[in-house]
């Protein structure tokens, strides 16, 4: 299986109880990506993602667009490897 652009995404701000894993779903059905998205203990939100670094950013920018009242802070982290996802789906 060929190395993928993998990217973990971390959003802070009022993240939780806004529907913000719901909206990721929906967007991320709009581009050519996997993975997933879950709350964290702390409050945050973490977003797994993989595809292609345009496609990754485009959605991205969609997501933080339609919940552009909540975000307060992301952090990004990139790196490249096996594929860990089939699909994109909220845990």
């Amino acid at each position: 299986m060929a190395d993928v652009h993998h990217e973990t995404v971390y959003f802070a701000g009022h993240v939780q109880g806004v529907g913000f894993r719901y909206t990721t779903l929906s967007v991320a059905k709009e581009f050519e990506l996997t993975g997933r998205v879950s709350n964290l203990a702390d409050g945050r939100v973490q977003l797994e993602v993989e595809g292609e670094p345009k496609e990754i950013n485009a959605f991205l920018s969609v997501l933080e667009e339609r919940m552009h009242g909540y975000i307060r802070k992301v952090e990004r982290t990139a790196s490249h490897g096996p594929a860990q996802y089939q699909d994109f789906c909220i845990q």
